[in-house]
């Protein structure tokens, strides 16, 4: 493994491309809610934009920290919402098939996130940046598991559900 002042010229361009990716699923996920039809369909893609904006504000944090202190920074990780965070009415979902194309690119946005905190977890020797890494993965992990019951739902059935 490299120590951090070696790969510090990767690891700001490795967060730099995470922050781009962030801001790209966000906009992607306001977009989505936007065209859902339906009031679980919108928290969904509202709670996953969220996300990514928590995700990008704790990027620049880090980049900030790396930059002025060369030092990691200990990550506040963020659970999903077990139960919907509002009033639910209804579960079908008008616009399905145009929805299931978001949800499957998402899957994909998801599914690359994962893979980039993985590899950048692997890169870097320090605690704190390890542990930032890996839960920044394992949030992502969780996210494409939701959009994949949301696929699921969606395709075969045509209503929302909220995951657990």
């Amino acid at each position: 493994m490299k120590e951090i002042r070696e790969v510090s010229g990767e690891l700001l361009e490795a967060l730099q491309i995470a922050k781009e990716a962030e801001q790209k699923a966000e906009a992607s996920y306001v977009d989505a809610a936007a065209k859902a039809g339906n009031s679980l369909g919108r928290m969904l893609f509202e709670q996953l934009a969220e996300f990514e904006r928590y995700h990008y504000r704790w990027l620049v944090a880090l980049e900030e920290s790396l930059r002025e202190k060369g030092a990691f920074v200990e990550y506040e990780p963020r659970e999903w919402a077990s139960s919907p965070p509002g009033e639910v009415k209804g579960l079908d979902e008008p616009n399905r098939m145009s929805l299931v194309e978001i949800v499957q690119a998402a899957m994909e946005f998801e599914w690359d996130a994962e893979k980039r905190y993985v590899a950048l977890s692997k890169e870097v020797t320090d605690p704190l940046g390890k542990a930032m890494f890996e839960r920044l993965a394992a949030e992502e992990r969780k996210h494409y598991q939701v959009l994949e019951n949301a696929f699921w739902s969606l395709n075969n059935h045509g209503v929302w559900v909220w995951p657990a």
